[in-house]
């Protein structure tokens, strides 16, 4: 019901905002009281609206304008960018999605009277013009190729032209004089401009201090940090992982999502490349940087900071503290994902070049998340017994890293493993029909 919309509004909301925070503030306001009215605890609603505008700053095509940068100290297109963090980033919303229908079977609720919706159609039209700039925006980078810079100002260009062109049909459908729509187009443009002056000043501060930050590393300091965990890791790549994902929660805290990425791409994501290859374990540039810049994003719902929390729980009149626990559980899903294509590149789609086996791969991940999400929220057909947990896990383990059991089992390609995950899943959908319908019929 409602939390399924605030999960797809945050996620649409999430990508060209820039701000999980600015995203909470401009959805939840009508989210949120719309959960709490179908049943959703207050502490719930914030934390859903709180899981979702997060992971909107990590959903391509935008992924609240870091995209860009990455593609920069990457060094790739931005066509690259986009590829790498889509399956990651959808199948990490199919799980919240998931999350959001498993709680409402646990408070046993029910979606809004069709009478309390609104038409379909209507709702539709009346915001579709909106679609028009990002679609142009999406067709300069991808299809004609051209620089972030022109891409964004063309795409301004038909924005204003929306603008205009709305509040001119506006005022002759209700028989108002031109001249009244064009002032009015004028004062919106101007609102516009001078909130994105403001908004562009935070990120030029960041930048220029994420400057700083950057001489300092490449001055040797970089070096110094990589040799810290280095040795703190003792050489152990997944102790090395937390290391760097703990450090990148901690400098995450506060920032908005391109000053996040700037800093994590200086400090923490060399680490991994560095220590990763001088313990024989390679691991691609993308995969590094994203790994990142995830945690530094996640740090937005991490308690004690969580601002994002804050926001949330204000709009809810909840415990702030409480309610960044609760969307951090939502989140744990998210925060698997890093260290699975780190192992697994085929999640970033690195070396990846057939439509099929890309979508197999996405498929299999959202099955891999989902069983994930049931597993730390207890409840799958119906509440976990304590045993469902683990082959829940197995599913997770097996649909993330289907290499493992491969060569665990020898198969001859590592996509057989995916039969295996499949069955074990089916088979722990059977088990709890069979335990529902006994329960039924006792």
């Amino acid at each position: 019901g409602p939390a399924k919309a605030a999960v797809l509004a945050s996620g649409f909301t999430g990508m060209v905002s820039g701000s999980s925070i600015a995203n909470i503030v401009t959805t939840g306001t009508f989210t949120i009281p719309l959960m709490k009215k179908v049943g959703y605890p207050a502490t719930k609603a914030a934390a859903v609206e709180v899981a979702a505008s997060t992971d909107g700053q990590i959903a391509p095509p935008i992924m609240g304008a870091a995209a860009f940068i990455i593609a920069e100290y990457v060094n790739v297109p931005y066509v690259a960018v986009v590829k790498a963090a889509a399956i990651p980033a959808f199948a990490s919303y199919v799980a919240l999605l998931y999350i959001t229908h498993i709680e409402a079977s646990k408070l046993g609720l029910r979606g809004l009277h069709k009478s309390e919706l609104p038409r379909l159609k209507e709702t539709l039209l009346s915001g579709l013009h909106f679609l028009i700039p990002i679609g142009i925006l999406l067709h300069e980078l991808i299809i004609l190729r051209h620089s972030p810079d022109k891409s964004a100002f063309i795409s301004i260009l038909w924005l204003f032209g929306v603008i205009i062109l709305k509040d001119i049909y506006d005022n002759l459908r209700s028989r108002g004089p031109i001249v009244s729509a064009l002032k009015k187009s004028c004062f919106t443009i101007f609102d516009g401009m001078s909130s994105g002056a403001r908004n562009m000043v935070s990120v030029a501060v960041a930048c220029a201090s994420a400057g700083i930050i950057v001489g300092v590393v490449n001055m040797g300091i970089g070096g110094m940090i990589t040799q810290i965990v280095e040795q703190l890791s003792g050489g152990n790549i997944y102790l090395m992982l937390i290391i760097t994902a703990i450090a990148s929660l901690l400098i995450g805290m506060g920032l908005p999502t391109t000053a996040t990425y700037i800093v994590m791409a200086s400090l923490t994501a060399p680490i991994i490349v560095n220590v990763g290859g001088a313990n024989g374990f390679i691991v691609p540039l993308m995969a590094a940087h994203l790994f990142c810049f995830y945690f530094g994003i996640l740090a937005d719902d991490t308690p004690p900071v969580g601002l994002a929390s804050y926001a949330a729980a204000a709009l809810a009149h909840s415990d702030p503290i409480p309610t960044g626990i609760q969307g951090f559980m939502y989140d744990i899903r998210t925060a698997i994902i890093p260290f699975m294509f780190i192992f697994n590149s085929d999640l970033i789609l690195h070396n990846i070049n057939s439509w099929p086996l890309g979508i197999l791969i996405f498929v299999m991940a959202c099955i891999g998340s989902c069983a994930f999400a049931s597993a730390t929220q207890g409840w799958f057909i119906t509440k976990n017994k304590w045993y469902d947990v683990f082959p829940l896990l197995g599913v997770t383990i097996i649909m993330f890293r289907p290499g493992l059991l491969a060569s665990l089992l020898s198969l001859p390609n590592k996509y057989l493993a995916y039969l295996a995950g499949l069955l074990l899943w089916a088979g722990i959908f059977y088990l709890q029909k069979f335990r529902t319908r006994s329960t039924a019929t006792a």
